[in-house]
């Protein structure tokens, strides 16, 4: 019996630490954008981060002209290599 007399005011200041931590997240705005963050993700922000002797020909040549590689395919789009 003697540790509920220790354990209830133990979980008392526990629950009200976290209502004063929860107070101060949402007081600061760490609410505030949910979606933000899961949509960041998707955008392609690395393309400065490759380094120059890692990039495929067509990239280094689009680095160069500030603009975004375009992959070309010409003959026919079967992806059979047909050769005549």
């Amino acid at each position: 019996m003697k540790i509920v007399m220790i354990l209830v005011p133990v979980m008392l200041v526990l629950v009200a630490l976290g209502i004063v931590l929860f107070s101060w997240a949402v007081k600061n705005g760490q609410y505030d954008d949910l979606d933000g963050p899961a949509h960041r993700i998707l955008y392609d922000d690395d393309k400065d981060k490759i380094p120059d002797d890692a990039k495929q020909p067509q990239q280094q040549t689009a680095t160069r002209n500030n603009r975004s590689p375009v992959n070309k395919v010409e003959g026919n789009n079967s992806g059979d290599d047909q050769t005549s």
